[in-house]
């Protein structure tokens, strides 16, 4: 089979539209649709119910794509391997994380990354957890900063280091002296939260439920430096990982009477070729990530946060 063709028939598949398709590939509509026809000529089947606005596979369709996929991702597999016979550390790296991570832990080693690997080019893709985790099944990412806490079986992972969820309120505040605070108290003040399906919010959410209490939310935002301002300026109280509070902020960071642990590490496919790229910025992010977060942590009041607890652990070996 043709692996352009099945490229095409796999895009098409996805996004369900010959248009779309088309503009996503850069190429012509009649040229999608010509591909697709001696696709169909090829293996002596019909593999698309064409519409105006929607297309769909046939049952026929489905089987292909199922083994077309598994083509793809050999093809895209051998390639890579083949070219790093070569012995060059080159490549690009589709690596994903959370905008508020990447943000505020991960700046000053992609730069300590690229100055020893530069010629290794880093695709950078923010999401939150769960979209990358599925971006990472589905081949679209190598490499992600994910949730430790919810293992999935077709991804592997090392761990690299363990952050608190806490409170977050004005260095004013009533609450700005205590050691602890409860998910009670917190539930019952104004709030500024991130939005629904974020790690931050997840257990004020689950709580409130629990409890059958009506949380007073001012503001909703994901972008954390609004909603450290907004903190800052009396309009609410909220959640933030305790990293990423600054002496500068007028904030304090109080964590909460049940910790709230968050186990952050990279993850990858299982089962899927790991480029010579890929594997060392695993190895990089391992070693250096300590001293980053330790220097990070030494410019920080041991009132405003403590210091995550690093684990640079070796990768899992296959079953």
């Amino acid at each position: 089979m043709d692996i352009k063709r099945l490229k095409y028939f796999c895009a098409l598949a996805q996004i369900g539209n010959f248009t779309h398709t088309a503009t996503y590939l850069g190429i012509a509509q009649p040229a999608l649709s010509m591909a697709i026809k001696k696709l169909e000529e090829e293996v002596d089947l019909k593999l698309v119910n064409r519409a105006e606005r929607k297309m769909a596979l046939t049952s026929d369709g489905k089987v292909l794509l199922r083994h077309a996929q598994k083509i793809l991702d050999a093809v895209g597999d051998a390639e890579l391997e083949l070219q790093e016979l070569k012995g060059c550390e080159t490549g690009t790296i589709q690596f994903g994380a959370s905008s508020m991570l990447s943000s505020y832990y991960l700046p000053e080693i992609l730069a300590q990354f690229k100055r020893q690997y530069p010629r290794v080019r880093i695709n950078l893709v923010e999401a939150g957890t769960a979209s990358l985790q599925q971006m990472l099944l589905e081949g679209e990412l190598d490499i992600a900063l994910v949730r430790l806490d919810r293992p999935h079986e077709q991804i592997r992972s090392v761990e690299l280091f363990h952050e608190e969820i806490v409170a977050c309120v004005p260095d004013d505040h009533p609450l700005a002296n205590h050691a602890t605070i409860t998910l009670d108290t917190f539930c019952r003040e104004p709030l500024i939260l991130f939005r629904e399906g974020y790690f931050l919010r997840e257990a004020v959410s689950k709580y409130s439920k629990q409890q059958h209490i009506k949380l007073d939310i001012r503001f909703e935002t994901n972008l954390i430096e609004l909603l450290k301002s907004m903190v800052s300026n009396g309009v609410g109280i909220s959640t933030v990982l305790s990293g990423i509070i600054r002496p500068e902020d007028n904030l304090r960071a109080i964590p909460f009477d049940s910790r709230i642990p968050l186990n952050i590490g990279l993850g990858w496919k299982r089962n899927h070729y790991l480029s010579k790229a890929s594997r060392a910025f695993v190895d990089f992010m391992q070693e250096h990530l300590t001293e980053n977060l330790v220097s990070k942590s030494s410019n920080t009041t041991t009132a405003a946060k403590p210091v995550p607890h690093i684990l640079p652990l070796p990768i899992r070996e296959e079953p």
